[in-house]
């Protein structure tokens, strides 16, 4: 009996790890307010439960999304969107979505009106990183491997914080210039040739807004200059990159600031995960060591088959 409950406790632990040690998940957004021809049937609100990669992600975009037709070099392929976004984020994970109390509120409540809002909306809540390769790699070489005639790249432009862009492509260093931007494609754009804006995580170097105000702001931007527009938010919690072998411990509960001094904060989605599964581990073995106490003393119990019966 006593090895049984071992063998049990040991399968306990062993899944307990793997949990653990499972890889981070963050969710990926895309909408555009109007059905541009990307399907025939009018998509609003679709969910794909599955963990995914980021290659994955990017082949359904371009499949499902109807981005092919907007980043791949097509010939004769009709451009119905003036401006695709690529937005890039460092603040959601999977389990933020449910939480009521969010990281960034501004963030949480343009993602939730703008995917509510669209006529064309898909939600992928668990994309799986790594910290292998960055986000925009990921998903940019993701494009050009699922293009069959390539990825049109000298239609893309990015944001100053971006590290996949090459040194001769003008950069964009604040809202203004993507201001201006849409402004000159709106203005003339006579191959109808989307323009794709890779917006990466932070915005710019020079920047003090968090990144709802920036997404809020960039939709603003895009809406004033009526422009038609697709939108692809997807998020790479911050600290997946950083280098363990140069942490003395395997994850910070602290996060840097402009300053060289880490700034302590509350415990994370991640944290908030993990010190779930200890806590439920150590209460599971501490349940376990009473119920197998409890057997033991019960068969420990030895009581006589007959009774002899009272003397008067």
């Amino acid at each position: 009996m006593a090895a049984t409950w071992v063998a049990v406790l040991a399968v306990v632990l062993v899944a307990a790890a793997q949990a653990a040690a499972g890889p981070v998940t963050a969710p990926a957004f895309l909408w555009a307010p109007k059905n541009y021809g990307f399907c025939s049937n009018e998509a609003k609100e679709v969910v794909h439960y599955q963990t995914i990669s980021p290659n994955s992600l990017a082949k359904s975009v371009l499949e499902e999304g109807g981005w092919s037709n907007l980043v791949c070099s097509k010939e004769g392929s009709q451009k119905d969107v003036d401006v695709a976004v690529l937005f890039l984020g460092s603040k959601l994970q999977s389990s933020d979505i449910s939480k009521d109390k969010q990281v960034d509120p501004a963030l949480a409540d343009t993602l939730k009106l703008s995917f509510t809002n669209s006529e064309f909306s898909m939600a992928f809540p668990y994309v799986a990183m790594s910290d292998d390769e960055k986000l925009e790699t990921s998903l940019l070489s993701g494009f050009a491997e699922n293009c069959e005639d390539g990825s049109g790249r000298n239609h893309i432009t990015y944001t100053d914080t971006c590290t996949a862009s090459s040194e001769d492509i003008k950069n964009h260093e604040s809202m203004d210039s993507i201001q201006n931007l849409v402004k000159s494609r709106m203005g003339n754009n006579p191959s109808g040739q989307t323009e794709l804006i890779v917006f990466c995580s932070g915005g710019f170097k020079e920047n003090t807004k968090s990144e709802g105000e920036l997404l809020s702001e960039l939709v603003s931007v895009l809406n004033k200059a009526e422009a038609k527009y697709t939108i692809l938010y997807a998020s790479q919690p911050y600290g997946l990159l950083e280098n363990p072998s140069d942490l003395p411990l395997a994850r910070y509960l602290a996060e840097k600031t402009n300053t060289t001094k880490p700034v302590l904060e509350k415990c994370d989605g991640e944290c908030q995960t993990k010190s779930s599964l200890l806590e439920g581990l150590f209460v599971g073995i501490v349940l376990l060591i009473v119920l197998i106490s409890g057997l033991c003393c019960m068969m420990g119990i030895d009581t006589p088959s007959r009774f002899e019966a009272p003397q008067e």
